[in-house]
């Protein structure tokens, strides 16, 4: 990267840190002094960014990172970029647009930095990043931390080549590796920090055994319907314990082989049996990430799906269970369900309904989480201590 490139780059690089510390998310000077230092279309120098093209078809335009004002700016926007798109789905529908589902991606900042803060590092620790990606976090962690302190480790060999290129021709030269971040990386000495940037649906094993007693890791955890942020402290017992955070955000699936991307398998879904009344809308799921969370808790083996008719073109969210049981609300604001199988599936989402709300509709970060010694997991209301139990296995 030019000096004269990284000029261009540097008040952007400002405004990007001053952005974020006036919100309020960052609110350490050396993570602010990091943002203001790491010029993040070096790692980004292309995106994709979805639209509707003169067809009608949703495609995702690719976008540059040029060295004029405007496209300086777009980069450094608090947004997410999409940096990559699975390969099985993605065509190719003019010079610069495919259709696709994004596989990797550059975290927006803002979420970055409030999980960089909740890590709680301080000089001399050591940090183990899973989820190389583009290489821009890993930078701002050698910002922080200097370069011998932080391991990097991603599936794909791919961008873990070009996150090393990219990382050397700013003079950085973490410990970077290539395969199974659930798997850990295999070093001489133990972390004080683990932060995942995919999503996990049990704290792996590893991360426990490559943790420092009061360790913090900071992960994505996947429960079905969903998923959120939790930062634990590891104990010298291997427990994993603490709560969701403040921050809301999720990430892609952590994924074992950097060429097979996880598909879901759905059972054939039992035939309708019947329409009542709900008091559960398809809007409140949707205006209540808290809501989706206690639903999770709630109902396990399920998963959230938006649904679109085939003959109506209606939209609503349907909740479906490993079991091939179904229900179904509309966005039209029509208060009635439709289910399929068992009646009991949308029984208990109308009881976390009520739970939620007889508690004063509490938000995520007022649930803890836990992992033990064996693997079990489990999530509790911190104010009473209600706790459910999580299939980790």
């Amino acid at each position: 990267m030019s000096d004269l490139d990284l000029d261009a780059a540097r008040p952007h690089m400002t405004a990007l840190a001053d952005t974020l510390r006036n919100a309020g998310v960052i609110h350490t000077p050396q993570w602010a002094d990091a943002f203001a230092a790491v010029p993040r279309h070096h790692f980004v120098p292309t995106w994709f960014e979805q639209e509707i093209n003169a067809k009608g078809i949703t495609v995702w335009r690719q976008q540059r990172a040029r060295t004029d004002d405007k496209h300086l700016a777009a980069a450094y926007r608090d947004v997410t970029l999409v940096t990559a798109l699975d390969p099985s789905t993605a065509e190719q529908v003019d010079d610069t647009a495919w259709t696709g589902f994004p596989v990797s991606s550059s975290t927006l900042p803002s979420l970055m930095a409030a999980m960089l803060e909740d890590l709680t590092v301080h000089k001399g620790h050591r940090v183990l990043e899973i989820g190389t990606g583009t290489g821009y976090n890993t930078a701002l962690l050698c910002a922080r931390l200097g370069d011998r302190l932080v391991h990097s480790i991603d599936v794909d060999p791919a961008l873990t080549d070009t996150a090393r290129t990219r990382l050397q021709q700013l003079g950085h030269t973490p410990h970077l590796a290539s395969g199974d971040g659930q798997k850990g990386i295999l070093e001489a000495d133990r972390f004080d920090g683990i932060i995942a940037t995919c999503s996990v649906p049990a704290i792996p094993e590893a991360w426990i055994e490559q943790a420092r007693p009061g360790a913090i890791i900071l992960t994505d955890v996947a429960l079905g319907i969903a998923g959120g942020l939790v930062r634990l402290g590891v104990d010298e017992h291997h427990r994993a314990i603490g709560h969701f955070t403040a921050t809301a955000g999720s990430f892609m699936p952590a994924r074992t082989d950097a060429h097979v991307y996880p598909q879901a398998h759905r059972p054939e879904r039992a035939p309708q049996t019947d329409t009542r009344p709900t008091a559960l809308t398809a809007a409140d799921i949707q205006a209540h990430y808290p809501l989706k969370l206690v639903l999770a808790f709630h109902l396990p083996e399920t998963e959230l799906v938006y649904h679109l008719d085939d003959i109506t073109g209606a939209t609503g969210i349907q909740l479906q269970r490993s079991d091939g049981a179904w229900a179904r609300v509309p966005f039209t604001g029509d208060r009635t369900v439709t289910y399929g199988g068992s009646p009991d599936l949308w029984k208990q989402a109308e009881a976390a309904w009520r739970w939620w709300n007889t508690r004063g509709r509490p938000t995520q970060d007022n649930f803890g989480y836990g992992r033990e010694a064996n693997g079990n997991a489990s999530v509790w209301y911190i104010p009473d201590g209600t706790r459910w139990h999580l299939n980790t296995h």
